[in-house]
């Protein structure tokens, strides 16, 4: 496959119920800043950076239902995962969750995979988690 390769991803991009109360959730949970707003006649968009170099995109669509709520079992995002260094990052992240009042599943370990994971949910039950790969474990 000479001369395609991918480096990663560029941004994944999320609907949003309320676009401004997940963007402040996103900045005050994540530590994500706004880059930029983004509004046309059918949307309106936030462009959010990580200090690790993730954008990340919340919009709300103008004809979105707002009755419904997030469910991985239909066609398209099933969950979000972001990486973490170490298990005491994923201890941290989860007292920092404890004190925001953020539901969370608490860490799991999967030993025979190698993953240790952190699950929670945003403000339209986006599933999330921060997920760190343990190869010693999977050893």
């Amino acid at each position: 496959m000479t001369g395609t390769a991918l480096v990663g991803f560029s941004h994944v991009v999320l609907t949003v119920s309320d676009l401004a109360r997940s963007t402040t959730w996103y900045e005050e949970n994540l530590d994500f800043v706004r880059l930029f707003p983004w509004n046309t006649p059918d949307f309106s968009r936030w462009l959010l950076a990580h200090p690790s170099g993730m954008v990340l995109g919340l919009t709300q669509h103008e004809h979105h239902d707002r009755q419904s709520s997030f469910t991985p079992t239909v066609n398209g995002l099933d969950h979000l995962s972001f990486a973490v260094s170490s298990h005491e990052q994923l201890q941290a992240w989860q007292s920092r969750f404890d004190r925001a009042g953020i539901t969370h599943s608490g860490i799991q370990v999967l030993p025979e995979s190698g993953f240790t994971l952190l699950p929670f949910r945003d403000p339209d039950s986006i599933q999330l988690e921060l997920y760190l790969h343990d190869q010693e474990q999977a050893d």
